[in-house]
């Protein structure tokens, strides 16, 4: 993953093999990516790097981060929660987000012609980070599926680690083997989540 922000918007983010290649997904969408950038640090907003992408801090806070895909590109929104979305355009990232915490673009130039919205929603952001505001905290009861509960009981140092895991981290393992038809699959998987759940890892974290 880069390191440098100016590679992001050079050569990609890194984490793939489409990395600086002409097929990198910040090619298609160089100069929407740039006018984000843009409008984060009009605002005021430090800019920094953290998982290989763009991300933008206001007292200490995330406040938001840039990425693209091949289908579109994103300014997402930390702590979503709070945000009250006003002219309706924040989008979930998946079915599996809790808010809607995303402005996804599939035009370039749609960022210039919504550029005081979105900047609207940034300050909005930096005033919640200022305030010292954080959402409130939903406590969800995960249900373990039948094959992760014996997994658990047959291995002490799985079980103690999976316990050790953020609620997050834990229901991004539920999630993937709820997405599995047959209960051999779904234990084929554990086996494999293994090293991840030892090392303090989610599902989907590398």
């Amino acid at each position: 993953m880069i390191t440098d922000i100016e590679q992001y918007f050079v050569n990609g983010c890194g984490r793939c093999d489409r990395f600086a290649t002409p097929d990198c997904s910040t090619r298609q969408w160089a100069k929407g990516l740039l006018d984000l950038r843009r409008l984060c640090l009009q605002a005021g907003l430090a800019e920094t790097v953290k998982w290989g992408h763009p991300c933008y801090r206001h007292a200490d806070r995330n406040i938001a981060i840039i990425g693209a895909f091949r289908g579109d590109f994103r300014l997402s929104f930390f702590d979503a929660a709070l945000m009250t979305d006003r002219e309706g355009i924040l989008e979930r990232q998946g079915p599996n987000t809790r808010f809607p915490d995303m402005v996804r673009f599939t035009d370039n130039a749609r960022v210039e012609a919504m550029a005081p919205t979105i900047t609207d929603y940034l300050k909005e952001a930096m005033g919640y980070a200022e305030a010292g505001l954080r959402p409130p905290k939903i406590e969800t009861e995960v249900t373990l599926p039948d094959e992760l509960v014996d997994a658990l009981d047959a291995d002490p140092e799985l079980a103690e680690a999976f316990r050790h895991l953020t609620p997050g981290r834990q229901r991004s393992y539920v999630i993937s083997l709820a997405s599995a038809k047959t209960s051999a699959t779904r234990t084929s998987r554990i086996m494999a989540f293994r090293d991840k759940i030892l090392a303090g890892k989610g599902a989907n974290e590398r």
